[in-house]
């Protein structure tokens, strides 16, 4: 049987006095379809998601990939001191769930997305998460990774060309696993800006990396886990080193006791773009 092709559409909200862009998917052929919120890593854009999203809305999902404030094509904050950080990302995505009339949506995060589906989840859309899947995140990363991400995220690298942007791409990126060089290609056509001087570089607003200096204990969330009371699938890249094996054993164990599925071949974090991995997501999102 061949699936529908789904045509995404752009948007913009403005919530919490920021204008908020985000990419639908499945809007007008599943208006009465489960809806899922995909929501992006650390320094990423919601087009992570359009592999994901396109598979789940031909399946019936209507399915939400926003760009977080400072990055892609969302406003960039002009307070990132305040607003670059979990619970202010949390009061986006409320604003965006109310401002939709969700009363019931599922959660895929990956990296910090899922920190803020754990969050959420927890506190201001309580109930009105159903099923969360975590990629690559928990209530606890390494010290570590947050090192690493701060060397390149905060000190964004810009290049002559594309193919220099896409290479560096590749190199950063590589603990995702498996990609097609079209993939590749979309990754960086979809996440670059070009600055004044006419080079290219990520985009995303240098200074949201400031949260790990201005909330250094941001990601410390074992107290919101605890809280939880839905099912949870956590995706574990086999060699990541945000997410280490001795947190998802605490994560089967604490809260809402999850179920945890190791990704073979990926770090963090896992793209979610093969058919093992989109099967692995369509099973646990259509469980309940």
């Amino acid at each position: 049987m061949t699936r529908p092709v789904v045509v995404p559409q752009s948007r913009y909200l403005v919530c919490e006095g920021r204008e908020l862009h985000y990419m639908e998917w499945g809007a007008e052929e599943n208006e009465a379809g489960e809806v899922v919120i995909a929501w992006h890593g650390l320094a990423r854009t919601g087009r992570d998601m359009d592999d994901l999203a396109g598979h789940l809305a031909s399946r019936g999902y209507r399915v939400i990939c926003p760009d977080t404030i400072g990055r892609g094509l969302s406003q960039w904050s002009p307070a990132p001191d305040d607003e670059y950080c979990l619970d202010f990302y949390v009061r986006l995505a409320t604003s965006l769930v109310k401002q939709l009339d969700l009363q019931h949506c599922l959660w895929v995060g990956t990296s910090m997305g899922g920190a803020i589906g754990l969050v959420a989840a927890a506190t201001s859309l309580r109930g009105r998460i159903r099923r969360l899947l975590l990629n690559d995140s928990g209530p606890e990363i390494t010290e570590a990774s947050v090192q690493r991400i701060r060397s390149y995220a905060g000190n964004p690298q810009a290049f002559d060309t594309m193919a220099e942007l896409e290479q560096y791409f590749r190199t950063i990126y590589a603990p995702y696993g498996w990609l097609s060089d079209a993939q590749w290609r979309r990754l960086t056509e979809t996440s670059t800006r070009r600055l004044p001087d006419g080079r290219v570089t990520p985009h995303y607003d240098p200074a949201m990396v400031r949260q790990f200096i201005t909330r250094p204990d941001d990601y410390s969330r074992w107290p919101e886990w605890d809280s939880l009371e839905l099912p949870v699938l956590c995706l574990r890249g086999e060699t990541s080193d945000l997410l280490t094996v001795e947190t998802t054993e605490a994560m089967r164990t604490r809260g809402p006791r999850a179920v945890v599925v190791t990704i073979p071949d990926c770090g963090h974090a896992p793209a979610l773009n093969t058919p093992a991995q989109l099967g692995v997501v369509e099973r646990f999102l259509g469980a309940g």
